[in-house]
């Protein structure tokens, strides 16, 4: 039990930790130097206020007040008036939107552009709805018009009239495809000049990404010459590649990425082992203040807001499973005066402005370098400090958070990898042009899906394999050298016109929650669902009762409910594991024994006695065994600081090669060896290691269980060998994990204690 310490004790005392060095939203990977100045080619150049065209200067000036750019508008403005496609990385609240859009702006009004000239493209609806009014601002008053369009606009407000397409349309990667697979919509894209992709980062790794290649692709066609591309991100560690993706080295490219300017950022830390005392602390630490209280999980925000919701005034919830309703009402709480809280989970991250605040909770340490940059980007706006408030559970979770906070102040953060074996967009893909086309010929569909850019490196024989197994399976089906859908396909992804194809997010794995009147109030899970039938729950921090379920339209009728402390859950609702980028900051910790930080003593005190937990000779890279010895058994600790993703993979090939009883079991950082024996275990355990070190890939995915196809959306559709392929890169890493192995030595290091207890892991 740690000592008890309140946040007003620590403010009272002037002990708020005050760290002032620069952490900032520029974030490069650890081989990459930080960018420190301007570069050549920007000193000296006219400033960009002045060229712009008459009637956005007088908006800027007008109704704005300014009277010149920012650096990243600036700077941007040059870049993306070259022609070439351009990655914009700047802290969050830094002037990304406006860097992307006024050069955009100012070329329509310069060169008369016709019809639609800029798609602004988004990974999130509620985004799109946060920045209509902010581009609206900006082009109504010049006479450009902007529409937005997704699956919350009425359907009726899905088109325009003959002569009045807008000239900046807004728009989500799943909509535009369902634009695009009508002739006469996707034709007005053929005058397009520009495309904005926001929060770049949120699509790069996932299948979102792959599918959104093929959308910029299609645009290219309709076009017919490459369209700009502007990414705007706060938080990518390798740019150039990113921007190399993005942009399929088609014409010139720039990163244009602008520090954030030096300025204090304060912590503090409050360190509590009972779940009530950290709800104090955060009672403490929000009431009266406009705060972001920042969880890991869409359960943890229903708990913590049934927690304090009755103890402090303005409270809201905000995450992906309630209504857009209520995440609105949460969103316009910070436009009024006075105090506000809002329970999050990292839908607050992206950029939906919420408005100044006075302070972010971080309830338990982020699982990134990259999230925590976002949710600090959140405070300190309009010349305040950044000031974020960590309650925290436990020394472990100290450790962690300083961790973070040691690699933010170098600028560094996590690189994003995007998919190699994509083979679900593939089959998405493949099912979309053939929706398009009706029939076509085995090759006409090969030289289809091989022009794609993300499957343009796939061999003519996986492509041939995935489309004979199709055939086979009766997705689908053959009129002699024809090929057209099969019943498979249409029983599948037919409902509702083949609406499924047009999204690679996996669905039907919730229920719809809905009031007698109509009113929807979120999502529940369907594994949930029919596992309380019948039973309370809590959603958007009020309890409700299910009082009718409609498994066929995946629906429940709910009621205000009493039991106060009923919980409700959701499949993957939990922290995915910290970076490997924040598990080398702890490892560095561990081996120089101290954080960089100028912490207070006490949580010094607190990290030191995590640290002396640990058996001395650990170093900055490698893993670490050593042995525990109870009185009937030998267990062996792998200190392996490489990620959950990384033990997970270890933990399957190390229990193979062990064999016997050996259990094994895995966390963040330790790979823990249970029954493998009485003697010798820690030697076994080394042996077995270095004989993973030296397994190939094709080694490794023999050893690997297959995920069940429908793990991905579309993988029923996939032949074995290809889903086993695309498991092993896109499911289990297995190339990261290889890399990462075959440069980290192994270690045996001594354990100075006689005897141990089963938490010291």
């Amino acid at each position: 039990m740690f000592e008890k310490r309140g946040f007003f004790n620590v403010w009272k005392t002037k002990e708020v930790h005050r760290f002032c060095s620069s952490i900032v939203c520029q974030c490069l990977h650890p081989n990459q130097k930080p960018i420190t100045s301007p570069p050549q080619c920007y000193i000296g150049m006219t400033s960009a206020f002045s060229v712009l065209h008459e009637s956005l200067q007088t908006v800027l000036g007008e109704r704005l007040g300014w009277t010149e750019l920012r650096e990243v508008q600036e700077r941007s403005y040059h870049a993306v008036s070259k022609g070439g496609d351009v990655l914009i990385i700047a802290p969050t609240a830094g002037g990304k939107s406006e860097a992307a859009l006024i050069p955009v702006i100012d070329d329509m009004l310069k060169n008369g552009r016709p019809g639609i000239a800029a798609l602004y493209l988004s990974p999130l609806k509620a985004l799109i709805n946060d920045q209509e009014e902010r581009f609206a601002g900006f082009c109504i008053p010049t006479g450009l018009t902007v529409m937005k369009w997704h699956g919350d606009v009425p359907k009726g407000d899905r088109a325009w009239k003959e002569g009045e397409k807008p000239h900046i349309l807004m728009i989500t990667p799943e909509s535009l495809e369902v634009l695009l697979h009508e002739p006469k919509l996707a034709a007005a894209l053929k005058n397009l000049r520009s495309v904005i992709i926001d929060e770049l980062h949120a699509f790069v790794e996932a299948e979102r990404g792959v599918h959104l290649k093929t959308l910029l692709y299609r645009i290219d066609r309709i076009a017919q010459r490459p369209i700009q591309r502007i990414g705007l991100s706060a938080t990518v560690g390798n740019p150039e590649e990113i921007l190399g993706w993005l942009s399929d080295h088609r014409h010139a490219e720039e990163v244009v990425a602008v520090l954030a300017p030096a300025k204090q950022k304060r912590f503090s830390f409050v360190i509590e082992t009972e779940e009530k005392d950290r709800m104090d602390a955060v009672v403490r630490i929000v009431e009266g203040n406009k705060a972001l209280v920042f969880v890991n999980s869409r359960r943890d925000a229903e708990n913590v807001m049934n927690a304090i919701a009755p103890r402090i005034e303005n409270v809201y919830i905000h995450h992906s499973s309630l209504s857009a309703a209520v995440r609105q009402e949460a969103e316009d709480a910070f436009s009024r005066e006075g105090g506000a809280c809002i329970i999050c989970t990292s839908t607050l991250e992206l950029g939906i402005d919420i408005g100044d605040l006075d302070v972010v909770v971080q309830l338990g340490p982020p699982n990134s370098v990259s999230s925590f940059l976002q949710r600090m980007g959140r405070s300190g706006r309009r010349g305040k400090s950044a000031y974020v408030a960590w309650v925290l559970r436990d020394a472990c979770e100290l450790l962690c958070s300083v961790a973070i906070i040691e690699k933010a102040t170098k600028r560094m953060v996590e690189p994003l990898h995007p998919q190699k074996r994509p083979y679900n967009v593939l089959v998405q893909q493949m099912l979309l042009y053939m929706h398009r086309t009706r029939r076509t010929t085995r090759r006409q569909l090969e030289r289809a899906l091989r022009s794609l850019p993300p499957f343009a490196g796939t061999v003519s024989s996986t492509i041939g394999s995935i489309i004979s197994h199709a055939i086979a399976q009766g997705y689908l089906t053959t009129d002699g050298d024809m090929l057209m859908l099969g019943e498979r396909a249409e029983l599948t992804f037919g409902n509702a016109n083949w609406k499924d194809l047009y999204s690679v997010i996996t669905g039907g794995g919730e229920f719809r929650a809905v009031t007698p009147d109509g009113e929807v109030i979120g999502k529940l899970d369907a594994r949930f669902v029919s596992s309380r039938s019948a039973g309370e729950f809590s959603l958007g921090g009020k309890v409700w009762s299910i009082v009718k379920c409609d498994e066929g339209h995946n629906l429940v009728v709910v009621v205000p409910g009493t039991e106060q402390t009923s919980r409700a859950f959701w499949t993957g609702g939990g922290q995915a594991g910290f970076s490997p980028l924040v598990c080398a900051a702890v490892q560095e910790i561990l081996s120089r024994g101290v954080s960089a930080l100028p912490l207070l003593p006490r949580e010094q005190e607190i990290l030191s006695g995590r640290i002396r937990r640990i058996p001395p000779g650990v170093r900055k890279t490698g893993l670490f065994i050593w042995e525990r010895r109870f009185q009937k058994r030998v267990e062996v600790v792998v200190l392996s600081l490489y990620g959950s993703s990384f033990n997970r993979l270890l933990t399957i090939l190390l229990g193979q090669l062990l064999g016997g009883k050996a259990k094994v079991r895995f966390s963040d950082f330790v790979v823990l060896v249970q029954n493998a024996g009485k003697e010798g275990v820690g030697s076994r355990v080394e042996e077995a290691l270095n004989a993973i070190k030296e397994l190939d890939r094709g080694a490794i995915g023999a050893r690997l269980p297959v995920p069940p196809a429908d793990t991905w959306k579309f993988g029923a559709v996939l032949p074995h060998d290809k889903l086993q392929d695309m498991a092993l890169s896109e499911h289990y890493h297995v190339e990261e994990f290889i890399e990462m192995l075959r440069t980290a030595p192994v270690l045996i290091i001594p354990n100075p204690a006689s005897r141990t207890t089963e938490t010291d892991t």
